[in-house]
């Protein structure tokens, strides 16, 4: 250690002091150099974004995050959306067993060209797979802990709230500011953040609204009117929060995962089959538009153009 210069004074420097805040004039602030946001996953997922993808329980949120996950690492297309350039993709489970994770990354990547791709971009970190399972990341200790893991990674995927934030109740504000801070710290670091949550008995993400006020894009899933349970992943994908998309982007659609294959239609003609399947089991026009969420004046429309010909049922 040299010693100290003679009669200069010696200053501790904290090293943990905030930043001092330093406002621009406007003239310096439009000359700021900063280039546009890509997209990771276009329209939906951009860079430097915190977004969140929600629904009732075992609709298929995970099944959709990983195709999503498995898109955006390899540079590929997942139902209407597509990655621009692959991208590295943490995936952060704390949910389901090793085992099952497992076949639903190997469904996932099953049909991909680049497969090469997904090996070097995609990571995944489980619960299920340590003995201590993953840290609480609405601490400041677990989020320490994740800390060294998350460098370097374009998005990372949290699965999802409720079994990876432990600390605080749900339905209080204030339980969300240290997530919400993390999240933002993320962003500040260049990177993105997809949050999978569940749904509340009403249909609206579970908790407190407050979780909504940073993000980009919020998705909603759903269950179709006619939804049977043997149809596995099937579910209405709709917007409720959405910076930057306008017209067919921001549509409303569904989305239905069979045999390892992922296919998409028009939320509007699910919403009349459906209908049309329920007018054929003969429930009343006025209980479909109850059960549909549609108004009844819809629900005679359409099955007045189902009489005439110009929807067709799918059972027939």
């Amino acid at each position: 250690m040299t010693d100290p210069i003679p009669g200069a004074i010696q200053v501790a420097i904290d090293l943990e002091a905030p930043v001092p805040l330093c406002p621009l004039g406007l003239s310096e602030f439009l000359r700021l150099d900063i280039p546009p946001r890509r997209n990771l996953l276009s329209p939906i997922l951009a860079e430097k974004s915190i977004n969140m993808l929600f629904g009732p329980r075992s609709c298929g949120k995970a099944q959709l995050g990983v195709g999503m996950a498995v898109a955006v690492a390899t540079g590929t297309r997942f139902l209407r959306w597509e990655a621009e350039t692959p991208r590295r993709v943490l995936y952060i489970d704390g949910e389901m067993p090793g085992a099952a994770l497992i076949e639903r990354f190997k469904a996932a990547t099953a049909g991909v060209a680049n497969f090469r791709l997904a090996e070097i971009n995609l990571s995944i970190l489980a619960s299920d797979l340590r003995p201590d399972g993953l840290p609480d990341l609405s601490t400041a200790e677990g989020q320490a802990r994740f800390a060294p893991c998350l460098e370097g990674f374009d998005l990372i995927i949290v699965d999802n709230i409720s079994t990876l934030c432990r600390t605080g109740k749900e339905n209080e504000a204030d339980s969300w500011s240290a997530l919400q801070g993390w999240a933002l710290g993320q962003r500040r670091a260049g990177g993105s953040v997809l949050f999978l949550h569940h749904a509340g008995k009403g249909g609206d993400q579970r908790g407190t609204s407050r979780r909504e006020d940073i993000m980009d894009t919020v998705i909603k899933l759903s269950r179709p009117a006619d939804y049977k349970a043997t149809e596995g992943a099937r579910m209405i994908v709709e917007f409720t929060k959405a910076r930057g998309l306008m017209g067919n982007d921001a549509e409303a659609f569904e989305a239905q995962l069979k045999d390892d294959t992922w296919a998409e239609r028009s939320a509007s003609n699910a919403r009349d089959e459906g209908i049309v399947a329920l007018h054929m089991e003969g429930m009343s026009q006025r209980d479909i538009a109850k059960d549909v969420g549609t108004s009844l004046g819809t629900v005679n429309r359409v099955i007045k153009a189902y009489k005439a010909g110009a929807i067709t049922d799918d059972n027939d």
